[in-house]
């Protein structure tokens, strides 16, 4: 009795304890964003490890919380911010974008998430999915965003991938794990202890008192359980199940009894749920979806690092278009005025005077179009490179940007079909593919091996063990002899030791010297009837994986036709840029004849303006290619999958939150001076 009281107070203890540290730790409040920086890169987690019962016994027990997001922009963008502005080049904003972009960041959860799929998987548990598509929160990253155009070239990533759940690239996986069922890796210990007193006002002789007396019984549990499955289908159970009764009644011959047993069954199936493919089913599933966690991280970076890109290229072309419109405006300007005076004069007529206000006017409104086109833009490129915008100095600063383009010489000439190939090396979504077909056929195995029968071996052994003291109250003797039953008349005490005193200990001997043995063997079969349900799940999963072997070859001819376009667009905007920069030669040559002549009175000032605005649309259709000659050869470097790596970028990075190896895009060039309206970041590459 006392084994039981102190079981049942140690028990008692371990579970408040459990209980009140579940309670205390309270979850952190909402997280609001902070002035601090980071200093230190966000740390890397292993969720797929579990939490071990060394040195804290009850750690499994505990919940994890994870600190909130940090939503302070990294320090970086401190450094680049001088007199109110931020002067930004290429490669500052790709790593700004690498720390603080918030879709980078949101995708970055996902790679944790999908580890504590695989922990849960090695449990024996079913997966529960991951999010493998990629985040597209970020506004204005499209290709021409809101200035240029691109030609033939289409921007983002034109081949996505859905959660496992609903399949990837968007194909159905329904019947993925399906298959045998699964105990518990995890060894599960369950155990009653109780201790129950009944009290009973005796009504009958045949209660073991005399009628009118009360009825005693003192009874105590210890049962303990042991359960677990193992990887090659084995499920073993272990029981071991004590009692200790103390009774008043003389029909009971042993009070305090002892009554122990125990039994150990191992199964083992033989048919459905044979062997380590289909038990295990889940952890291989579990870490392939780590895996295309991986890929489409990869493919988040990519997708946000075009996207980083087109809005910088936007940015140039907004501060050029600005320019150009302003010098067109000025000239209207200085035209009107010059006609006013020669109205004066005489030697005009006053209707080129309303004609020149006409051309201001609308001059004026290209001015303020393209000012508010260039103010959306530098609001476009802070929100895609920060947390939060809440710092007052941040959120007026003008976004300067320092690179210009490097347009080389001559185009390098690269085959088609090699670069066909490295897009079918290189490319996430392929990679993504072949990781889910590997998942399916896993599956699929799993799920044939389901049409079979159950047929299960088992065997158990057990022991019973039984003990105690003589119950006082059996002693016939003190019976009157009308009561005397059950042969005992005239005995005495001492004739009647129904039980030899058994303490506890060899009670609990007698389950393993085979005194009382209960073991065997067996088998177990169930078979279903016609088994429909099964044969539509198998049907239907192998259905299933001949789709995604289909769609996983139109991929890769979709793979083919975005690089050719992606190449074919590279060469028609490298033509109209060479195109724009004759037509902007032509008509700085043709304005300049056109003042001459009309400094000799051959011409009109209607004439001057009209050029004036032809080298104005020249020039910023010269703008307008070069960007999307820019933005078509990252389209080809995405197209083929090499972005990450002809740019330098380091994943490692991206997944810590912090740049240790600056980006190196190619085809730019850092300006000497720092750019703004009147030096736009553009003007070097036209020169």
């Amino acid at each position: 009795m006392r084994f039981v009281r102190f079981l049942c107070l140690h028990t008692i203890f371990l579970v408040t304890a459990l209980s009140v540290t579940a309670w205390t730790q309270e979850p952190p409040t909402a997280p609001v964003p902070q002035n601090t920086r980071e200093t230190q890169p966000l740390p890397v987690q292993n969720f797929a490890q579990p939490v071990s019962h060394f040195p804290n016994p009850i750690a499994p027990y505990q919940p994890r919380y994870l600190p909130p997001p940090n939503l302070a922009n990294t320090p970086r963008i401190d450094t680049l911010i001088r007199d109110g502005k931020l002067y930004l080049s290429l490669n500052d904003a790709i790593a700004l974008a690498l720390e603080n972009n918030l879709d980078i960041s949101i995708a970055r959860y996902n790679l944790n998430i999908a580890d504590t799929d695989v922990l849960r998987a090695k449990a024996g548990a079913s997966i529960l999915g991951v999010n493998a598509g990629v985040v597209q929160n970020t506004p204005g990253g499209g290709i021409g965003g809101i200035g240029a155009t691109a030609g033939l070239s289409s921007g983002g990533t034109s081949l996505g991938a859905g959660g496992i759940g609903a399949g990837t690239n968007g194909l159905v996986s329904s019947t993925l794990g399906f298959g045998p069922p699964i105990t518990s890796f995890d060894p599960v210990l369950t155990g009653t202890l109780q201790e129950d007193h009944l009290s009973q006002t005796a009504t009958t002789i045949f209660q073991g008192v005399f009628p009118g007396s009360t009825v005693a019984q003192n009874t105590g549990t210890v049962d303990f359980a042991y359960s677990q499955g193992f990887h090659w289908g084995m499920n073993l159970q272990v029981g071991f199940n004590n009692q200790r009764q103390t009774t008043n009644s003389f029909f009971t011959s042993v009070s305090p009894a002892l009554n122990s047993n125990f039994r150990a069954t191992v199964t083992q199936p033989i048919l459905q749920g044979f062997g380590f493919p289909a038990i295990t089913r889940f952890i291989r599933i579990a870490k392939n979806n780590r895996e295309l966690t991986d890929v489409a991280f990869r493919l988040q970076i990519i997708d946000s690092v075009d996207q980083i890109e087109n809005i910088y290229w936007d940015l140039v072309y907004g501060y050029e278009n600005a320019r150009v419109q302003n010098e067109n405006l000025a000239f209207a300007q200085k035209t009107l005025s010059d006609t006013k005076k020669q109205v004066e004069i005489g030697s005009l007529a006053p209707i080129e005077v309303v004609r020149a206000q006409s051309t201001v006017a609308q001059d004026q409104q290209l001015v303020t179009q393209a000012q508010t086109n260039l103010q959306l833009e530098q609001l476009l490129m802070k929100n895609a490179l920060t947390r939060t915008l809440k710092d007052p100095t941040l959120a007026t600063a003008e976004v300067i940007p320092t690179s210009t383009m490097d347009i080389p010489a001559q185009e390098e000439v690269v085959p088609t079909e090699d670069l066909i190939n490295e897009a079918l090396r290189h490319r996430a979504e392929l990679v993504e593919s072949r990781i889910d077909l590997n998942s399916r056929d896993m599956s699929n195995k799993a799920v044939r091996g389901a049409l079979l029968p159950t047929l299960n071996l088992y065997a158990y052994y057990g022991g019973v063990g039984i003990g105690g003291a003589q119950n006082p109250h059996n002693e016939c003797i003190n019976l009157p002899q009308e009561l005397q039953v059950f042969g005992c008349a005239g005995t005495s005490p001492s004739e009647l030791p129904l039980f030899a005193t058994t303490p506890i200990g060899a009670t609990l001997n007698q389950l393993v010297n085979s005194t009382n043995p209960d073991k065997g063997v067996g088998l177990s079969l169930n078979i279903p009837l016609r088994n429909r349900a099964a044969q539509a799940v198998q049907i239907r999963s192998e259905l299933e994986y001949r789709q995604a072997q289909m769609r996983l070859q139109q991929i890769e001819n979709q793979v083919g036709i975005e690089v050719r376009n992606a190449q074919y667009a590279v060469q028609q905007n490298r033509a109209s840029v060479d195109s724009a920069r004759a037509a902007v030669e032509l008509g700085r040559q043709s304005l300049d004849a056109e003042q001459k002549k009309y400094q000799f009175g051959t011409s009109t000032n209607t004439l001057v303006l009209q050029y004036q605005s032809q080298l104005a649309t020249a020039e910023s259709t010269l703008v307008n290619a070069q960007v999307a000659y820019e933005k078509s050869r990252l389209e080809l470097d995405r197209a083929t999958g090499q972005l990450l790596d002809h740019f330098g970028i380091s994943i490692d990075d991206a997944v810590r939150g912090q740049v240790t190896h600056m980006p190196n895009v190619p085809f730019i060039k850092q300006r000497m001076d720092t750019p703004s309206v009147a030096q736009p970041a553009l003007q070097g590459a036209q020169q």
